[in-house]
């Protein structure tokens, strides 16, 4: 592994945003302190500008390179924590109750800022970097937001680079799926508006968990029925809630999950038996089934050409054995994806140690993958710009 010797000697400090970072967590939309941090070391750092509040909380950075060239990159990394109680026992673990990074964005942030450090030294590029800091992944809509503010309008972009840790794959190996590499996602939300009654005289109910639970049955026939077997979708029911007392048959349930697909044919199909299944519970049970579904994330496509041109830069780093082109989709999703439907770029996941899983409450981000990502970043702005 070959990381960029001018990062590596400021790792520890990277080591040190990270740790505040993570023992501060905010949600989405909410990340004024990173934010504020994020702006805080760009201008330290010598970028040419530096724009705060863009989507909200949003920070992006411009930089020039030493020469001329018209050809601008952008590389993006996401800032927003989960909400989850932390259980890591790290000593830099999360003072706010209730909110951890979970997913490692503590992580992306410290790497892009690494390479907007490196860069911002060197300038041994012809052209324009621009640095995305974007709040609010984790399912609320930031790249939709920054974007609806002007974002590419503002920063016109060529060509686009994003990361994301891996801690199932070995340290240090990066990889990237061609074409469709993430899944994209509906969010959908179910209620049932039945009759309560006491729980000792059901029969004057019309009762939701009743419905309810058969209707979760139902769902899994969506797609075990309903959709090509080699095109890929999940359907999870993730909460169903009802009633608050032992002795009373409630009036109402709530019943809300995530569909994740490739294909769009897929997901008009799902989608559509899903309305007509809860339509048809409601007219067999005599109640009203209300559905929401929202599509939250596009598939993510990456740009067959600069894949392999992400991956060249990324096998200047680790070495091209510890690469590859060929890794699995995956059904996660990524709003990234989004900026990939304007800028043709490319998403690579970079392994490192570790064996708990991302959303978890023990999850710990390996450190040694703060030089490695950051030197990531800016050898494929050097390759793509060449001085």
């Amino acid at each position: 592994m070959t990381v960029i010797p001018a990062i590596e000697a400021f790792s520890n400090d990277l080591i040190e945003i990270r740790h505040d970072l993570h023992a501060n967590p905010e949600l989405g939309f909410e990340e004024a302190r990173t934010a504020g941090i994020v702006a805080s070391k760009l201008r330290e750092y010598g970028i040419d500008e530096v724009h705060e509040g863009i989507g909200g909380t949003g920070v992006v950075g411009v930089l020039r390179g030493g020469g001329g060239g018209n050809r601008c990159i952008g590389l993006r990394a996401d800032m927003d924590a989960l909400p989850i109680t932390e259980d890591s026992g790290v000593p830099y673990a999360s003072q706010n109750e209730g909110r951890m990074h979970a997913c490692g964005h503590d992580g992306h942030t410290t790497m892009l800022l690494g390479a907007a450090r490196y860069l911002a030294q060197t300038r041994a590029f012809d052209g324009t970097v621009v640095f995305i800091f974007q709040p609010a992944e984790e399912g609320l809509g930031g790249a939709r937001r920054m974007i609806a503010e002007g974002l590419f309008d503002r920063f016109p972009c060529d060509e686009l680079y994003g990361m994301h840790n891996d801690p199932t794959a070995e340290p240090g190996f990066v990889g990237i799926t061609p074409g469709p590499g993430m899944a994209g996602a509906s969010f959908f939300d179910i209620t049932i508006r039945g009759t309560g009654s006491h729980a000792a005289m059901p029969q004057q109910s019309k009762d939701p968990i009743v419905i309810g639970t058969s209707l979760v049955q139902q769902l899994q026939s969506v797609i075990s029925r309903n959709v090509p077997p080699l095109k890929p979708v999940v359907l999870s029911v993730t909460t169903f809630n009802a009633g608050s007392a032992y002795n009373v048959v409630p009036d109402r349930a709530t019943i809300t999950g995530t569909i994740r697909y490739f294909h769009d044919d897929v997901i008009a199909t799902a989608e559509a038996r899903m309305r007509e299944l809860c339509a048809g519970m409601a007219e067999a049970y005599g109640v009203e089934i209300d559905v929401d579904l929202r599509n939250v994330f596009d598939v993510l496509s990456n740009d067959p050409d600069l894949s392999e041109a992400y991956i060249a830069a990324a096998a200047d780093v680790v070495g091209a054995e510890n690469t590859s082109l060929n890794i699995e989709p995956m059904t996660g999703s990524e709003d990234f994806a989004d900026m990939l439907k304007i800028v043709p770029g490319a998403y690579c996941r970079v392994g490192h140690a570790g064996n708990v899983p991302l959303h978890n409450p023990g999850f710990v981000l390996d450190d040694a993958i703060l030089p490695v990502g950051a030197s990531i970043y800016a050898s494929v702005v050097e390759r793509r710009l060449k001085a």
